[in-house]
């Protein structure tokens, strides 16, 4: 019997010949992140009662949460880690504007097939679109990872999940992703890995399989991995350092379940208030007026989620009474959508483009939702408050299906206005 790409690569991990699901290991980590909830990893880490971190190499913190400070308890969270990271010696430290967690990893070359990451945020599963088995973790496990180096875990069942056919005109990665939750629902994955496979995915951009990999966690993931071929060699190859190892499932490997999914015919996806599973295809609630359209997170704020935004908008303007807030996922993003001119035509449509970070994603700040609003957004979660009032609404949708709404002030189906 063969073995699946998770299998191997905590197998390696955890430095046995071989491991298989429901085993539990402990499995040395190759990269640990944290973002502004590195300050009580911190705090824990220090109750532990160990001088130094076991590798500061390998820990990486990027501040963009709550970027810049809105409070003063998030001001002095950051102080705390500037000066954590001064003590530890931890060079790996990106401050406010460079931008997202998961943006930022695989930009800066941290991000390599087969490794094991681990971070204190739920969609760190983002950079399986990497070929990498990453996931979240909380707190009290990041602080013991600082410590020792290691994680006990258990080694997931692994679901195998084809896709194939040419997606129609507008229709995104976030739109496959979300009529995939939709239809194996919110537990559908929990605590499983998936595997992705299909013409469907070998043909997506790098951005495009990023958000695949992202918004796998609202399906429960525990790690969502695109097996690496030449595209993620050529985005890694100007970026890491040393030599790649890429992972492969055997192909006798042992999968919990098998689907298949053909996207030929799906229309762009819209998930409705108050869960990630109520999905619906746009044409069911077409019209339904909006107050915000949000374009970013670390889901869908790459850089031809921008362009497509800013070919929709370009030479009109947002309708009345709509608030246009895009935020670029990264520094480098930002400067590249400005060189080509996406940053000067959304301005020109009447859009606020923010700093790099998360934005009003997580419902902090700069871009909070009052009572009886609605908001149409390309992030990654709508439960109720999570982007401000309990009494709002907000509906996820592809990043040219937010463009189109904005445009016409209601939900609408972005190959209407292309």
């Amino acid at each position: 019997m063969g073995y699946t790409i998770s299998e191997k690569i905590l197998a390696r991990a955890a430095g046995a010949g071989k491991v298989e699901a429901g085993e539990i290991v402990d499995a040395s980590v190759d990269l640990a992140m944290s973002h502004d909830n590195a300050a009580l990893v911190s705090k824990i880490f220090r109750e532990i009662g160990v001088d130094k971190v076991w590798d500061r190499n390998k820990i990486v913190i990027v501040l963009d949460h709550r970027t810049p400070a809105n409070t003063i308890k998030a001001a002095e969270a950051h102080k705390s880690i500037r000066e954590f990271v001064r003590e530890q010696g931890i060079e790996n430290f990106y401050d406010i504007g460079e931008g997202i967690c998961h943006q930022v990893l695989p930009e800066k070359g941290y991000v390599k097939p087969g490794m094991l990451i681990v971070g204190t945020d739920s969609h760190t599963t983002t950079y399986g679109a990497f070929g990498a088995f990453s996931t979240g973790i909380g707190a009290t496990e990041m602080a013991c990872i600082w410590a020792t180096g290691k994680l006990w875990m258990k080694v997931p069942e692994t679901i195998k999940m084809i896709i194939n056919g040419k997606p129609r005109k507008m229709v995104m990665s976030k739109d496959i992703i979300l009529h995939i939750i939709g239809e194996i629902k919110s537990d559908g994955a929990n605590y499983k890995a998936i595997e992705f496979y299909g013409e469907t995915i070998k043909n997506m951009s790098i951005a495009s399989r990023m958000t695949i990999s992202n918004q796998s966690m609202e399906a429960g993931a525990k790690a969502a991995i695109i097996p690496p071929d030449e595209k993620t060699f050529e985005y890694l190859k100007e970026r890491v350092k040393g030599e790649i190892k890429p992972v492969y499932a055997d192909e006798d490997a042992s999968y919990e379940d098998v689907m298949e999914f053909d996207v030929t015919d799906l229309e762009p996806q819209v998930a409705c208030p108050h869960t990630v599973d109520n999905v619906k295809p746009v044409s069911e609630v077409s019209g339904i007026s909006i107050n915000q359209a949000v374009l970013g997170s670390c889901t869908n704020g790459r850089l031809e989620d921008i362009e497509v935004a800013a070919r929709i908008l370009e030479g009109n303007r947002i309708a009345d009474g709509v608030r246009m807030i895009v935020v670029p996922a990264s520094r480098e993003i930002y400067l590249k959508a400005i060189e080509k001119g996406y940053i000067q035509t959304l301005l020109k449509a009447g859009a606020t483009i923010i700093n790099p970070g998360c934005g009003p994603c997580l419902g902090a700040h700069q871009g909070i939702l009052a009572s009886g609003e609605r908001a149409i957004t390309s992030t990654n979660r709508n439960f109720r408050g999570r982007m401000g009032s309990p009494d709002a609404e907000v509906y996820l949708a592809s990043p040219a299906t937010v463009a189109a709404s904005a445009l016409r002030g209601e939900i609408t189906n972005p190959q209407e206005v292309v």
